[in-house]
Protein backbone atom coordinates (compact mmCIF):
# COMPACT_ATOMS: atom_id res chain seq x y z
CA UNK A 1 0.00 0.00 0.00
CA UNK A 2 1.61 3.49 -1.10
CA UNK A 3 1.71 6.13 1.54
CA UNK A 4 1.22 10.12 0.10
CA UNK A 5 1.80 12.55 2.82
CA UNK A 6 -0.96 15.60 2.99
CA UNK A 7 0.71 19.21 3.56
CA UNK A 8 -1.09 21.76 3.44
CA UNK A 9 -0.34 25.67 4.74
CA UNK A 10 -4.01 26.02 5.99
CA UNK A 11 -2.80 24.24 9.21
CA UNK A 12 0.51 24.71 11.37
CA UNK A 13 3.17 23.30 10.33
CA UNK A 14 4.38 19.58 12.09
CA UNK A 15 7.14 20.50 15.07
CA UNK A 16 8.86 17.52 14.83
CA UNK A 17 9.50 14.70 12.59
CA UNK A 18 5.83 13.40 11.48
CA UNK A 19 3.84 14.77 8.58
CA UNK A 20 -0.08 16.66 9.18
CA UNK A 21 -1.51 13.90 7.82
CA UNK A 22 -0.96 10.40 5.16
CA UNK A 23 -3.16 9.54 3.22
CA UNK A 24 -3.35 5.21 2.98
CA UNK A 25 -5.26 3.65 0.91
CA UNK A 26 -8.76 4.44 1.51
CA UNK A 27 -8.35 6.61 4.83
CA UNK A 28 -6.10 9.68 6.23
CA UNK A 29 -4.70 9.61 9.31
CA UNK A 30 -3.92 13.13 10.40
CA UNK A 31 -1.44 13.82 13.25
CA UNK A 32 -2.56 14.98 15.89
CA UNK A 33 -3.69 18.95 16.04
CA UNK A 34 -2.93 21.64 18.88
CA UNK A 35 -4.47 24.98 19.00
CA UNK A 36 -1.95 27.26 16.76
CA UNK A 37 -2.92 29.61 14.24
CA UNK A 38 -1.27 28.45 10.97
CA UNK A 39 -1.80 31.79 9.76
CA UNK A 40 0.79 33.83 12.52
CA UNK A 41 1.86 30.62 13.64
CA UNK A 42 1.01 31.38 17.43
CA UNK A 43 -1.02 29.81 20.02
CA UNK A 44 -4.31 29.62 20.69
CA UNK A 45 -4.49 30.79 24.27
CA UNK A 46 -8.03 31.73 25.27
CA UNK A 47 -10.59 29.53 26.63
CA UNK A 48 -10.71 25.86 26.14
CA UNK A 49 -13.35 26.02 23.74
CA UNK A 50 -11.78 28.47 21.34
CA UNK A 51 -8.66 26.03 21.63
CA UNK A 52 -11.10 23.65 20.66
CA UNK A 53 -12.37 25.44 17.77
CA UNK A 54 -9.00 26.18 16.24
CA UNK A 55 -7.59 22.22 16.55
CA UNK A 56 -11.01 21.13 14.57
CA UNK A 57 -10.22 23.80 11.89
CA UNK A 58 -6.66 22.85 12.13
CA UNK A 59 -7.62 18.87 11.49
CA UNK A 60 -10.62 19.90 8.72
CA UNK A 61 -7.87 21.53 6.26
CA UNK A 62 -5.73 18.96 6.57
CA UNK A 63 -8.07 16.59 5.98
CA UNK A 64 -9.69 18.35 2.71
CA UNK A 65 -6.12 18.63 1.43
CA UNK A 66 -6.02 15.04 1.32
CA UNK A 67 -9.77 14.52 -0.36
CA UNK A 68 -11.61 14.18 2.75
CA UNK A 69 -13.65 16.13 5.23
CA UNK A 70 -14.97 16.29 8.74
CA UNK A 71 -17.93 14.13 7.57
CA UNK A 72 -15.72 11.18 6.89
CA UNK A 73 -13.84 11.31 9.92
CA UNK A 74 -14.40 7.75 12.07
CA UNK A 75 -11.94 7.72 14.44
CA UNK A 76 -10.76 10.57 16.89
CA UNK A 77 -8.78 10.81 20.09
CA UNK A 78 -8.80 13.78 22.04
CA UNK A 79 -5.92 14.48 24.83
CA UNK A 80 -6.90 16.93 27.51
CA UNK A 81 -4.57 18.21 30.29
CA UNK A 82 -7.62 18.53 32.28
CA UNK A 83 -10.55 16.53 32.65
CA UNK A 84 -12.69 18.92 33.80
CA UNK A 85 -12.71 20.42 30.06
CA UNK A 86 -14.62 17.71 28.64
CA UNK A 87 -18.02 19.33 28.75
CA UNK A 88 -16.82 22.52 26.74
CA UNK A 89 -14.79 20.65 24.31
CA UNK A 90 -18.06 18.86 23.66
CA UNK A 91 -19.86 21.66 22.76
CA UNK A 92 -17.62 22.87 20.29
CA UNK A 93 -17.14 19.24 18.93
CA UNK A 94 -20.41 18.83 18.39
CA UNK A 95 -20.50 21.90 16.34
CA UNK A 96 -17.99 20.16 13.91
CA UNK A 97 -19.53 17.19 13.26
CA UNK A 98 -22.88 15.89 11.43
CA UNK A 99 -25.57 13.75 12.55
CA UNK A 100 -23.42 10.61 12.48
CA UNK A 101 -20.72 11.34 15.42
CA UNK A 102 -17.18 9.86 14.70
CA UNK A 103 -15.97 6.83 17.38
CA UNK A 104 -13.66 8.53 19.94
CA UNK A 105 -11.59 7.98 22.98
CA UNK A 106 -10.70 11.26 25.28
CA UNK A 107 -7.20 10.84 27.30
CA UNK A 108 -6.31 13.55 30.01
CA UNK A 109 -2.55 13.31 29.53
CA UNK A 110 -0.04 15.14 32.17
CA UNK A 111 1.05 17.38 29.47
CA UNK A 112 0.71 17.99 25.79
CA UNK A 113 3.30 19.96 23.61
CA UNK A 114 4.11 23.93 24.07
CA UNK A 115 1.53 22.98 27.11
CA UNK A 116 -1.38 23.56 25.51
CA UNK A 117 -5.02 22.24 27.38
CA UNK A 118 -5.88 20.06 24.04
CA UNK A 119 -4.87 17.57 20.91
CA UNK A 120 -7.11 15.97 18.48
CA UNK A 121 -6.16 13.16 15.98
CA UNK A 122 -8.51 12.10 13.51
CA UNK A 123 -9.19 8.87 10.98
CA UNK A 124 -11.39 9.37 7.96
CA UNK A 125 -12.28 7.90 4.77
CA UNK A 126 -11.36 8.98 1.46
CA UNK A 127 -14.22 8.28 -1.02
Amino acid sequence: MQKEVISTNKAPAAIGPYSQGIRAGSFIFASGQIPIDPASGELVCGHIKEQTRQVLENLKNILEAGGSSLEKVVKTTIFLTNMDNYKDVNEVYAEFFGKVKPARATVEAARLPKDVGIEIEAIATVD
